[in-house]
């Protein structure tokens, strides 16, 4: 298997075109030459609907007995070349394309049948929204949802044999204190209870991590981040293999919710760059993690490589790198004054952009407490550990000394 490098820049590519030779309509190469020809990247096919030499034919694939496309919810050979690509850089399993993070992972929690009367085990540290839609739109359902901390093996191990759960969210790196799950030591503990483990790897990216490998059932991303990199598209993708891949084919049929082939070669144009992308924005992370450290106006750092890290020898141990993020709370004298301290510091801002989102080429800076956790209880958002005076940063790719001289000048207004 060619290196993950190589795997990015050409995973999903060159997939052959056929010609009218191979039986298609109006499929003549360039020059009126039949037969296969691979054009250099990707095309994005923008119809509907495809047509076959005979109705014989559009049969056999509306059937599932040939290979091809007919109709663009059941697939579309833009977000093919996508999904074949992430599943490469995954490494194993096959990759399903959403309309965005949430719909990938609204169509995970479906495929690991999620219905009246299960149960899901989440960390307590999830996204806010992943939260929310397990009790407003599961719960509805009769699913019931109970909370654990994901970072406790021992609370993890107690709440699975009592609860025994359908499936078990978690995720590899959490928003926006950069806790790190254990992924192998929980996948031993739902593989033995036998329930499904579905990791939400937005943070750490294949480059980082890969969850299939270390025994997640399900994994999901969200593609509007890290993996397009561009701030330019919504997307997900939810990686998985039997036995919940049929599931997930005939769940993205019927819910609707698929790729669009204009995002999905926006996507496939940015993984090629993930590695390189990554590792500066790794390195931008760390170096600013360090002189923040040091900082009067910080009170603390977040983020996995800092010695003081409640996950750093997790994080080392299964973490190629530890990620692009860092977070910090400012050192306010009155906690009552955190968010209007938190507002000055974002406002001061000069460089880095201010915008609820992460995994960009910019470097983005937002308060999570009225950003991701805005939905969250102010007593939840307490006993989490997200205060009014923490600030999020996604590191872009910018020179560090760019970023970081931005972030130092704007803690003077604090």
């Amino acid at each position: 298997m060619k290196r993950f490098e190589t795997r990015a820049v050409h995973a999903g590519e060159r997939r052959a075109t056929r010609g009218a030779g191979d039986g298609q309509p109006n499929g003549a190469a360039a020059g009126g030459s039949s037969g296969s020809f691979y054009p250099i990247s990707t095309p994005v096919h923008l119809s509907t609907t495809f047509a076959h030499a005979g109705i014989e034919q559009t049969d056999r694939i509306l059937g599932g007995e040939e290979p091809g496309y007919s109709y663009a919810r059941y697939g579309n050979p833009t977000v093919t070349a996508f999904e074949e690509a992430v599943a490469a850089l995954e490494g194993e399993g096959r990759a399903f394309a959403f309309a965005s993070g949430m719909a990938a992972m609204h169509a995970a929690l479906m495929a690991a049948e999620l219905n009246s009367g299960a149960t899901v085990l989440a960390a307590e540290q999830l996204y806010g929204s992943t939260a929310t839609l397990l009790i407003q739109i599961f719960g509805a359902g009769g699913v019931e949802t109970r909370f654990v901390d994901a970072c406790d093996l021992e609370a993890v191990e107690k709440k699975v044999a009592e609860l025994k759960p359908r499936a078990v969210v978690v995720e590899t790196i959490s928003n926006p204190l950069l806790r790190v799950a254990d992924i192998p030591r929980i996948a031993e503990i739902t593989k033995a209870a036998g329930a499904t483990l579905i990791v939400d790897a937005t943070f750490g990216t294949p480059y980082l991590q890969r969850p299939l490998e270390l025994g997640a059932d399900i994994v999901v991303h969200s593609a509007t981040k890290y993996l397009s990199g561009h701030g330019d598209l919504t997307a997900g993708l939810v990686i998985t293999g039997a036995p919940y891949d049929a599931a997930l084919d005939q769940i993205r049929k019927l819910v609707g919710g698929v790729m669009a082939p204009f995002e999905a070669w926006l996507a496939l144009r940015g993984l090629k760059t993930l590695p390189l992308r990554m590792e500066r924005q790794c390195e931008n992370a760390r170096l600013l993690a360090t002189r923040l450290s040091a900082h009067p106006k910080v009170a603390k750092v977040y983020h996995p490589a800092e010695k003081d890290h409640p996950d750093n020898e997790v994080a080392r141990r299964i973490l190629a790198n530890t990620g692009g993020l860092v977070s910090f709370d400012l050192a306010v004298d009155d906690p009552e004054e955190g968010r209007a301290a938190a507002f000055r510091f974002l406002n001061a801002l000069d460089l880095c952009v201010r915008a609820p989102s992460l995994g960009d080429i910019y470097t983005l800076a937002i308060h999570p407490s009225t950003a991701s956790h805005r939905e969250l209880s102010p007593s939840r958002r307490k006993r989490l550990g997200v205060k009014e005076s923490l600030i999020r940063v996604s590191l872009g790719i910018e020179h560090p000394e760019d970023i970081a001289g931005d972030i130092e000048q704007a803690l003077e207004s604090v």
